[in-house]
């Protein structure tokens, strides 16, 4: 069986590639996660997409539940690793017999994302062939018009929880914050950092924020709470910098 893991971007059909739009056309089973109350949206999302770029008949879309993580299992790897379990059993269920599946990954298969670790899982192993697409790293600077280092300056990517646990990484002037659901930007000390915020990075409801981290921190946690309210979900990052006289 070949496994196509095809990077969408934010969900915006203007994000797809070629090489994306050619490889949903190719081919024999789209699989379509639904992630239940409230992230209609996401499944939504996906379905505009092949509507918009689906012109292969033969193509058949099969939706499915997502499995719910344990949250009762304490230990976190633990809790990911029983989740991954259950996602490539339903996956390994709805696939059947077809010889070239695909999945449409947000943003992109290679950057905080599982798709490919819960893929390995499958027996026997599927030939993997990935798509990349657009990350909400790309999406973020280009909507606020700014590079993602400085000159000859190093970035870090991390998530919430590492910044939470562990505060600004060492050694560097910028990270990029993903994977954030509790603003752990509150952790830090406030003075002396930038940040550039987007909520739904590349979406048509695309929220934008940027400032010194003193004064913006609090319009993006009430900005982020309203949102998340009025869509039952959001998704957002964003750059912190540790400020200097060109800011």
């Amino acid at each position: 069986m070949q496994l196509f893991l095809i990077g969408i971007g934010s969900g915006n059909p203007d994000h797809l590639t070629l090489q994306a739009v050619k490889a949903i056309n190719a081919v024999d089973l789209i699989l379509i996660p639904r992630k239940g109350a409230g992230k209609e949206d996401l499944a939504d999302l996906r379905r505009d997409i092949l509507a918009a770029v689906l012109t292969n008949p033969a193509t058949k879309l099969v939706e499915f539940d997502l499995p719910v993580r344990d949250e009762a299992v304490a230990d976190y790897a633990e809790r990911v690793n029983l989740w991954h379990d259950a996602i490539a059993g339903v996956w390994a269920e709805n696939i059947g017999g077809a010889e070239k599946v695909a999945l449409l990954v947000w943003g992109d298969p290679s950057l905080y994302d599982s798709t490919l670790r819960i893929a390995a899982r499958l027996s026997p192993a599927p030939q993997i062939t990935v798509i990349p697409g657009i990350t909400s790293i790309q999406a973020l600077t280009a909507g606020h018009a700014i590079p993602l280092n400085e000159l000859a300056e190093p970035v870090t990517i991390t998530t919430g929880r590492q910044l939470r646990d562990h505060g600004f990484p060492m050694g560097v002037k910028a990270c990029v914050v993903m994977l954030d659901g509790e603003c752990s930007f509150q952790t830090l000390p406030q003075e002396g950092l930038h940040i550039w915020w987007a909520g739904y990075a590349g979406m048509a409801q695309e929220i934008r924020l940027s400032g010194a981290l003193a004064e913006t921190g609090p319009k993006i946690i009430a900005a982020r709470a309203q949102a998340r309210a009025e869509h039952g979900w959001i998704m957002d990052i964003y750059l912190l910098r540790r400020r200097h006289d060109n800011i």
